[in-house]
């Protein structure tokens, strides 16, 4: 693959999860194989600092987007049943750079999915380059019980 790319490469579809966020940086792409999920985009001027660089904060959050996707999509996530998470903790390493017309991925799979906080890594990369490596600690809403739930859904008394 090379560094300069038209479009996106093949098995990337448009990105299933949209957000106010993320908005301005469309169009954005994923694809899933297995529990890797990874998140691609085409750097162009809204995604750059003032040196026309990737912006580390879109690296960042790009990066936190695809390992808390990867770890709710999972098979570990599905079988416990976790939806939503939260940020809990996120770190991010910058190593490399990527510029107007570089095509950035971020691959991010789950390290643990549990019933209170799972764990995900990311690396990014622009063709063969290391941009970032990134990994995140989330936190797992308890499912609600069905007694809370009839409870919540049951008309108010008075």
């Amino acid at each position: 693959m090379t560094d300069k790319l038209p479009g996106p490469p093949p098995g990337f579809a448009p990105h299933f999860r949209n957000s106010p966020l993320t908005d301005a940086w469309e169009p954005l792409y994923s694809k899933r194989e297995g529990d890797v999920l990874t998140i691609g985009v085409l750097i162009a001027a809204p995604h750059t600092n003032a040196r026309g660089m990737a912006h580390g904060g879109l690296i960042a959050a790009l990066a936190d987007n695809a390992m808390g996707l990867a770890c709710v999509l999972s098979a570990a996530g599905a079988a416990a049943g976790v939806g939503g998470i939260v940020t809990v903790s996120l770190t991010c390493d910058f190593t490399g750079t990527a510029r107007i017309g570089d095509w950035l991925e971020i691959r991010a799979q789950p390290v643990r999915v549990g019933r209170t906080l799972a764990f995900g890594e990311a690396r990014v990369t622009a063709g063969d380059r290391l941009i970032a490596r990134a990994s995140a600690v989330f936190s797992v809403p308890p499912k609600p019980s069905s007694a809370r739930a009839d409870a919540a859904s049951a008309p108010p008394v008075g």
